[in-house]
């Protein structure tokens, strides 16, 4: 508080968060979001809470609604740069449905986008969030676009892959970048580091090769030692014990051969101790030099035009939810609008996903002993009508032995 104070006494003034973009799907949002109309068989999304919720109207988001489908809707802003600022991204996204295959990230595009034509291959900056296709493929997507070419994050970031809301945030700060799931930092680090955006700094030396007498081994046969005088012993040997069978024939059988056993004074293949190598140097390392074709630069991550943002994506298995979008350049209001947001809806949502399990458990029980009962009662049934044909059959027998008498 007194550092405020003292701030606020110099004349130095804090700059509110500006948020470039929001969306949490109350009135009007048609007006604000264009379906692409380059497919005719594309996806549409329906405005829903779900099955579960934590709040039935500001749970609200835009859901896929049929499977096997490419879906590409967007949303317009205006124009900006982030250069020498920080950007955040951040959107919900809930896979209700249990995704088997499907993504769930938003692209962000510059502001010539034709949103009536977007597609696929349309030119965007990042494209970030969460992308499922069975066991192997359940990541997190950090894509920037750079020099025509489109990086892929080198490394694993893993996405959460169960049927509740989660909230996904990147920011992207003087050549850095952090991404957090749930409000909580799951991979960071420098760009140039972690993208391939440049040409590596240094390269092997091409005019440089290892010595042809540079020894790399660390350790060297003793010359000093040698093999004992006992040690050759074959490992199998004719079974003393063993004894020709009486009713051998030679001429029949052929000549007889003791069975083979092991012997037990074989001592395997014999090699001379390890010793230090005198002459050992190392493992050789390649000299590197500067690259040529290294061209530095700080604005990686910055763009100069950022205005459309799009979800152009597939799914096998329609169901995702998408809400809560926040394009902003502060990252502590995106974490409060994160707490306001998904940290509202967590715990009532699964409590309520919860409630609907124990009811479908409960039902489940009930059919099941339901079923028993059936079964039950239509063996007793075949009982019966046993019984009632056995002694109909007594019956049939008496009136006959009466007939004869």
């Amino acid at each position: 508080m007194k550092f405020v104070l003292l701030f606020a006494l110099l004349g130095i003034a804090f700059a509110d968060p500006t948020a470039y973009f929001k969306e949490d799907f109350g009135d009007g949002w048609e007006d604000r979001w264009v379906q692409s109309k380059h497919k005719a068989d594309l996806g549409e999304f329906a405005l829903t809470a779900g099955k579960f919720y934590g709040d039935a109207e500001k749970d609200k988001g835009l859901q896929t609604s049929k499977d096997a489908r490419f879906y590409a809707l967007s949303a317009k802003f205006d124009k900006f740069s982030n250069e020498g600022k920080t950007l955040v991204i951040q959107f919900t996204v809930k896979h209700e449905q249990n995704i088997d295959c499907g993504g769930g990230y938003v692209k962000v595009f510059p502001s010539d986008l034709d949103q009536a034509n977007m597609h696929g291959d349309s030119p965007y900056n990042i494209m970030f969030g969460p992308d499922i296709c069975g066991p192997g493929t359940k990541k997190v997507h950090v894509i920037f676009a750079y020099k025509g070419k489109n990086l892929l994050i080198k490394k694993d970031i893993r996405c959460k892959d169960d049927v509740f809301t989660h909230l996904y945030t990147l920011i992207v700060k003087d050549g850095t970048y952090e991404v957090k799931i749930d409000n909580e930092k799951v991979e960071s680090g420098d760009l140039e580091a972690d993208w391939d955006f440049l040409a590596p700094k240094n390269i092997p030396d091409p005019d440089a090769t290892k010595p042809e007498d540079w020894d790399e081994r660390e350790k060297i046969d003793d010359p000093e030692d040698t093999k004992p005088e006992d040690f050759d012993k074959p490992e199998h040997i004719p079974d003393p014990e063993a004894k020709k069978p009486e009713d051998w024939d030679d001429e029949m059988d052929g000549e007889w051969e003791p069975p083979m056993i092991d012997n037990p004074e074989f001592k395997g293949d014999w090699k001379p101790k390890q010793i230090e190598n005198p002459a050992y140097k190392g493992k050789w390392v390649h000299p590197e030099i500067d690259n040529p074709e290294y061209e530095a630069d700080d604005n990686l991550g910055s763009y100069a035009d950022f205005g459309v943002i799009g979800l152009d994506l597939w799914q096998v298995k329609a169901g995702t939810i998408f809400d809560n979008f926040l394009i902003t350049d502060d990252a502590d209001f995106a974490e409060q609008v994160g707490k306001d947001t998904w940290g509202q809806t967590k715990d009532p949502e699964k409590k309520m996903k919860d409630s609907q399990d124990d009811e479908e458990r409960k039902q489940r029980e009930e059919e099941e002993k339901k079923r028993k009962e059936e079964e039950e009662a239509a063996g007793g049934d075949e009982e019966e009508d046993e019984e009632e044909a056995d002694e109909e059959e007594e019956d049939d027998e008496g009136g006959e032995e009466h007939d004869e008498l």
